[in-house]
């Protein structure tokens, strides 16, 4: 298994593209790659049709899945807001790879049998296939899709991110080996000799106590434990220390905690917008549905504890490791962090090859991130979602 990343910050879309051909063959020579991912900024969005020829032409890579979004990853940089390619390639031996591509039309009912899934996606489970996903957020229902795919592969993990080029629907471009699509989600499949260790860091930190929704419509929460939402806020800051007053004043969000809540361990939060205030009777819109009888927390968005948060989980992940050595990896981060929450740009790649050594990174800034947590595969907001590449046969999840 081999891996190589580059990324360049040139102006000029084929300028841009001739350096990372260069910089790739450079780490690896002229080998064709198994698998190739391309993530592309806003700025060559135009010019992002082009690159499932031009990638055949150039590398003879035999798949390819890449986006377009607001900030991309390769190498070592994470460059934001700015024009830039970036490109990860790999060398996958014993790996069966089986790309897919879905609308939402094609999505099989929420009473349909694992058996539709398979076909939907053409992928059977015998072999416990491992899924990257790339998908537009303007046309695809994400929470159906990752639900269906626990249901139907229960053994597999899944990870990815929402392209985040665009601000409606239609301009996000989805690259794929055969061509583009600007709506729905592409994929791939991946089983055999891999092993994919998952991180999930989040980029937010609890305050306050847990509590029970009490009443709620749809994506409003109306209620919690019998006072209204902005009544529990005001009540929460009056208790905070000085700093987190001041996390509070740049920004609330409402932590849903994800699976079964249990008194012996503390619950994991899905991380959501707060989206509006209606302030005469106290309610929050929230960027989800809510249920009654669910438990939430609200998070404050603290650079500090994010950073901590990933370096544990990471030197986790190399002791988990073993022997097997880490071959490359996949950031998908929400367009929350990066230099905006941490100050400073490379923040997570930096993390990463500190605690697993120099290895090629690739990927981009979400709209959105996907990857496990409370045994199933979930939608995150400001996360740090990563795969940890390494040959072998185990899956942590």
């Amino acid at each position: 298994m081999r891996w190589a990343s580059a990324v360049s910050d040139r102006t000029d879309f084929d300028a841009a593209f001739a350096d990372l051909i260069s910089q790739v063959r450079g780490e690896r020579g002229d080998a064709p790659p198994d698998l190739a991912f391309v993530f592309v900024s806003a700025a060559f969005a135009a010019d992002a049709p082009r690159l499932p020829a031009l990638l055949r032409d150039a590398l003879h890579c035999r798949i390819l899945l890449g986006c377009t979004a607001e900030g991309v990853i390769g190498g070592s940089r994470e460059v934001e807001y700015q024009p830039a390619l970036a490109l990860t390639v790999a060398e996958l031996p014993g790996v069966t790879l089986r790309p897919f591509a879905l609308d939402a039309e094609s999505l099989p009912d929420e009473d349909a049998s694992p058996q539709a899934w398979h076909e939907a996606l053409g992928v059977a489970p015998d072999g416990a296939p491992h899924f990257i996903l790339l998908v537009d957020p303007f046309s695809m229902p994400i929470d159906a899709l990752l639900a269906g795919i626990d249901y139907a592969y229960p053994r597999s993990i899944t990870l990815g991110g929402l392209a985040s080029a665009a601000r409606g629907p239609g301009g996000n471009v989805l690259l794929h080996t055969t061509g583009v699509r600007h709506a729905g989600a592409i994929g791939l499949a991946l089983e055999g000799d891999l092993r994919i260790d998952t991180v999930v860091a989040q980029g937010c930190r609890p305050i306050g106590r847990p509590m029970r929704i009490t009443r709620c419509q749809s994506n409003v929460l109306m209620e919690l434990e019998g006072k209204s939402p902005l009544e529990r806020v005001h009540e929460l800051a009056g208790d905070l220390e000085e700093r987190d007053q001041r996390l509070l004043g740049q920004g609330l969000f409402v932590g849903i905690a994800a699976g079964q809540v249990l008194e012996a361990a503390p619950p994991e939060f899905l991380i959501r917008n707060l989206i509006g205030v209606d302030a005469e009777r106290g309610y929050f819109a929230v960027g989800d549905r809510l249920r009654d009888g669910q438990t939430v927390q609200f998070h404050v968005r603290d650079a500090r504890t994010s950073a901590e948060d990933l370096a544990a989980l990471l030197q986790g992940c190399a002791v988990a490791g073993g022997e097997a050595a880490s071959q490359g990896a996949l950031i998908f981060a929400c367009l929350g962090r990066g230099v905006h929450l941490y100050g400073a740009p490379n923040h997570d790649s930096d993390l990463i090859r500190r605690h697993l050594g120099p290895i090629p990174i690739g990927g981009f800034f979400c709209n959105g991130e996907i990857g496990p947590v409370a045994g199933a595969t979930r939608l995150h907001g400001f996360t740090s979602s990563i795969g940890i590449f390494r040959p072998g046969s185990r899956i942590s999840r």
